[in-house]
């Protein structure tokens, strides 16, 4: 097994390599540059002076140029400095030590996600076991109802709605930023319960798309698995329906799953643009959203690489996660 995870490791690199350099031509294939915001915006830019501004961000060099330059820089974990007023170091932006451990955008970012997970998880799969395992009763129809209007509800749609409900008919939860403008005078309790209540809206619409479709997936994977010979004679034998489906069948039937879970790893941040810009959470799916608007390259290239790391590591998970749920799959390796 350590052997195959080695290989898998190296494999990694060139197929990072790969990533970048397309993220990297894309980028810059995009109409505009980031000496456009600067130039428009200033009525005494000469054409002199913006070709100055190319030259000093290194923007007149060629594509494949600009991106060894970066390559690099990159092998020294250098991403350089982000294109925008403040010039901070692009790392800087992303992991400020200057702030608290909670306040930092990749932690935030990462919190968000990890605990939306975690419920997604914790609920889906006992809606899909009691789905496959009662199927075509009450329950299953309103379990696939439900299922559908999660699929077709729009997150964003959902979000605005629940933030006029909860936040300005009812004003039970705050709808904006991660703690209130009176966060340093709370107690340690009430501080505790002001981050919560800033997270309960995010955390809801970032699990009930997610949560609709696996708990579908998890009921079809059941079907599938309580159908085959060797569940017939674990009930032949007369096993407990419980000992039967929690011990012998849920292992096979939690494989699909696995895949979706090591795949939706990438979605840390990709996943977090939308929710972020609506909710304005300070972390790196917002910071996405504005370096790109404002054609960011370093910013956009250094959230890109941690995606696309995020991605291939999401793929060896999924890969260790089926080797230690199957072992006829460990014996292969």
């Amino acid at each position: 097994m350590l052997k195959y995870l080695l290989k898998r490791i190296l494999e990694m690199i060139p197929t990072l390599i790969g990533i970048t350099l397309i993220s990297f031509t894309i980028i810059h294939l995009a109409p505009g540059k980031p000496t456009d915001i600067l130039a428009d915006f200033n009525p005494k830019m000469t054409p002199e002076a913006r070709e100055r501004l190319e030259k000093y961000y290194g923007l007149d060099k060629p594509v494949i140029v600009q991106y060894g330059m970066w390559l690099k820089r990159i092998v020294r974990l250098d991403f350089g400095e982000s294109f925008s007023s403040d010039r901070r170091p692009v790392m800087q932006k992303i992991w400020d030590k200057k702030q608290p451990l909670i306040d930092r955008r990749l932690f935030v970012t990462f919190m968000i996600n990890v605990i939306s997970m975690i419920v997604i998880l914790l609920i889906s799969i006992p809606i899909g076991i009691t789905s496959a395992t009662h199927r075509n009763s009450l329950y299953d129809k309103i379990m696939t109802t439900t299922v559908f209007v999660g699929f077709a509800m729009p997150s964003f749609w959902l979000a605005l709605l629940l933030m006029m409900f909860f936040g300005i008919y009812l004003g039970w939860l705050p709808i904006s930023g991660l703690k209130s403008m009176n966060y340093k005078t709370l107690s340690f309790a009430g501080q505790v319960f002001d981050r919560v209540s800033h997270l309960v809206l995010p955390v809801f619409i970032a699990s009930f798309g997610s949560l609709a479709g696996d708990s579908r997936y998890m009921r079809s994977s059941m079907l599938e698995v309580i159908r085959q010979d060797y569940i017939t004679v674990a009930r032949a034998k007369g096993l407990p329906e419980r000992i039967v489906i929690y011990r012998h069948a849920l292992r096979n039937a939690l494989l699909p799953l696995i895949t979706l879970i090591g795949l939706s790893i990438p979605g840390l941040i990709g996943g977090s643009v939308i929710l972020e810009s609506i909710f304005g959470i300070p972390g790196m799916g917002q910071l996405l959203f504005m370096s790109v608007m404002t054609r960011d390259y370093p910013m956009i290239m250094c959230i890109l690489t941690i995606g696309a790391i995020l991605t291939l590591l999401g793929n060896l998970l999924a890969d260790i996660g089926y080797m230690l749920a199957d072992p006829r799959i460990r014996a292969q390796q």
